[in-house]
This record gives structure tokens, sequence and C-alpha cells, in this order.
């Protein structure tokens, strides 16, 4: 069993690649973030032709969550993350699929910080973090899964080695401290549990030749609950992905389960 998540930055503008490594990379389970498209513009087409189901939650011009199933349909949980009925952005989608609660994630970016869109920010990781908490008092398997626009820490692990990024929104203390209380309810961040020191970047920005400088940043987490945590096997990032041509900014990762 395979499972990935990837912000594929527009999904129309993107869906050759996304069509390649689904053909290459076979995942059994997707999250995708950042569709930048309304319900109505869905490829869903053409994912049904590569093999895949599909559950979406689209907006125009921003934001938007999907998962993929091979070889079956996801079942629709929630398409929005509990606790603010004025929240009408398309950050959250939550399904069954493949024995497993799966959620794509797509939290915000906050910048610029401190200002609005910094609390909003935060707000939001608090209600995330409350709807994880329900989720792992369950007891079932569950993987949240997407761009959780956070830089976990300063290690060279997470983050190349620069100064200019230490006043992003994605560094802040108060952000890392929220992933740091949901990491405290037991979730396993699958990258770093079987790859404790490797950088392993999922991020790399289009200026300043950051992708081939290697100049990235791990801010797309998979994390697991304790069931599926006990039958991890991988964990890696489709690095090559970001190399390709017109390519997102962010590469898939990916964990697989015995």
């Amino acid at each position: 069993m395979k499972l990935a998540t990837w912000n594929v930055n527009g999904i129309n503008a993107r869906l050759p690649l996304l069509l390649r490594w689904l053909e290459e990379s076979m995942p059994d389970v997707v999250c995708l973030q950042e569709l930048k498209a309304p319900d109505a513009k869905f490829p869903h087409e053409a994912l049904t032709d590569a093999g895949y189901g599909a559950l979406w939650r689209g907006q125009p011009s921003w934001n938007g969550v999907a998962i993929l199933a091979r070889g079956a349909q996801p079942i629709e949980i929630r398409r929005e993350l509990p606790g603010d009925p004025s929240d009408t952005e398309a950050r959250y989608l939550e399904a069954a699929v493949e024995g497993m609660i799966v959620a794509s994630i797509y939290l915000p970016n906050g910048n610029p910080q401190p200002g609005p869109k910094f609390d909003r920010k935060l707000r939001w990781f608090e209600r995330m973090n409350r709807h994880a908490q329900s989720l792992w008092d369950t007891g079932l398997p569950v993987v949240l899964a997407g761009d959780w626009n956070v830089v976990p820490t300063d290690d060279v692990a997470d983050i190349y080695a620069t100064r200019s990024w230490h006043d992003d929104a994605l560094l802040q203390p108060e952000p890392r401290a929220a992933w740091q209380a949901l990491l405290a309810q037991g979730w396993v961040d699958a990258i770093r549990h079987l790859h404790p020191d490797e950088p392993l970047y999922t991020f790399w920005d289009y200026l300043r030749q950051r992708w081939p400088r290697n100049a990235g940043l791990r801010i797309d987490h998979l994390l697991l609950s304790e069931p599926l945590a006990q039958v991890l096997a991988g964990a890696g990032v489709d690095r090559d992905v970001r190399g390709w041509e017109h390519a997102s900014d962010h590469a898939p990762v990916w964990v697989t389960f015995d």
C-alpha cells in the first residue's frame, strides 16, 4: 500500500505531470492540495481514465484539495474543518478509503506576519489540532496528509542553511509550537521517523535558483495514527518530479505500509 501527498500548484496546469507521475509511481491513495480550480473544472475524466476515483473540493483561483484512490472511490466524511462555520476556503477534505481515514490538508500560509493572515493561520491550526485529537481518539488508522506550511525546526534536515526565511510565517515559534502540540497527541511524522537526520525537502521556491541549489524546505508532511505507524514500511520524497519542465514548486511525498 502506497499513499502520497502533493501540492500540485494548479491541477489543470500540471495535469500532464500529474498523470505522468501517477503512471510511474502508481500510488494507491493520493492527497492533492492547491488545485486552483472550481469544482466544475476538476479533471475527473482524465483521472478516471488513469484508473483513479476522485473526491475533490475546489475553489476558483486559490486553495482546493482532493483525494484520489487507484481502482476505488473515496467515500466522503467531511468537506471542511470543524469549528468555524464562516470558513469557506477549500483547505480540508476527509474520506474513508482503503480501510483508512485520510485527510487532505492545506494549512494557511500566514504571510505576512505579524498580521491578520498570520492570526488566521494560528486559529486554523488550533482547529486542526482539536479535530486531529478527535480522530486520534477513535483508534482507527488515520493519515493526516498535506501542505502544512510549517517548517518544524531550523535543522538542515528541515531547511537549508539560510537566514532569508527567518521572518517568514512558516518558521515562527507559534506554528512550530502548534506542530509540536499535534505530535504530542501521538501522531508519527513518517518522514522524520524513518529518516531522522536526512534532508528530505518537499518545497523549493521558484526564485534564486533554489531548486538547482537544493535550497529547500520540508513543509509537506504525512502524520500517521498508531495502527498505521506500526505497519510503516517506507517513506520518501519524489524529488526528481520538482525538476520536470513546468513543475510545481512542491514534490510528492509518500509512505508505504506492510
